[in-house]
């Protein structure tokens, strides 16, 4: 193993533009996949006949297909039918769609646990559906489903690595290609990715618990 080799200044500037890309999909997926998330959480919810057996039809296939074919077929398939897009934005898309399908479960979760009294209540007093979902079950939905949403956030960030598959120059594709310099960089340069990975996934798991904590 050589360290010094491994981690001299254009080394670790490699591969902290690599995890710099990880970063900039995963928060740009995290942002995407939330609002795709919510939309569908949210027409499950309200049991609107067509709507919501249409959206679990969406659902259901988006969380019973490995990511890694839904990356392949992002970069892959759709240019054959003229529809092109970069590494980034091939990950990207296929990150929100897949994450976004899993979120939707968790938001319907959320919003079901809201207990109908209080939603009877709001009724009664003169809301009506839309105002009582706004002001009621939202909002204390989103409390509720604030660990969990961490978590798959979590999920996320680490998910980018499947990315090495279509050579998006991520983290895990800039260490592969360090390693391929020199066999001695290998587990530095990993060492050094699990050390960027742990980090940024450790404060947000102190996050997630913190919320929890308030919660409860």
């Amino acid at each position: 193993m050589d360290f010094s080799g491994a981690y001299s200044i254009p080394n670790l500037t490699f591969i902290l533009k690599g995890f710099l890309i990880t970063l900039e999909v995963a928060v740009i997926s995290i942002i995407l996949s939330f609002i795709l998330g919510t939309m569908l959480g949210t027409l499950r919810y309200t049991r609107m006949p067509v709507v919501t057996q249409l959206t679990a039809f969406v659902v259901d296939t988006l969380r019973n297909l490995p990511l890694l074919l839904i990356i392949f077929f992002m970069r892959i398939v759709l240019p054959q039918v003229g529809i092109s897009m970069s590494p980034f934005w091939s990950t990207v898309v296929a990150l929100t769609l897949f994450e976004g399908a899993m979120i939707s479960e968790i938001v319907r979760s959320g919003l079901n646990s809201i207990d109908k009294g209080q939603i009877e209540a709001a009724r009664s007093s003169g809301l009506n559906y839309i105002q009582t979902f706004w002001h009621i079950v939202l909002p204390q939905g989103l409390r509720r489903m604030s660990p969990p949403l961490v978590s798959q956030f979590i999920s996320l960030l680490k998910d980018t690595s499947l990315a090495i598959i279509i050579s998006l120059p991520e983290i895990m594709h800039n260490v592969q290609i360090l390693g391929g310099q020199s066999f001695n960089y290998v587990i530095p340069a990993l060492i050094l990715a699990a050390v960027l990975y742990f980090i940024v996934n450790y404060t947000l798991s102190i996050i997630a618990r913190r919320l929890e904590s308030k919660i409860n």
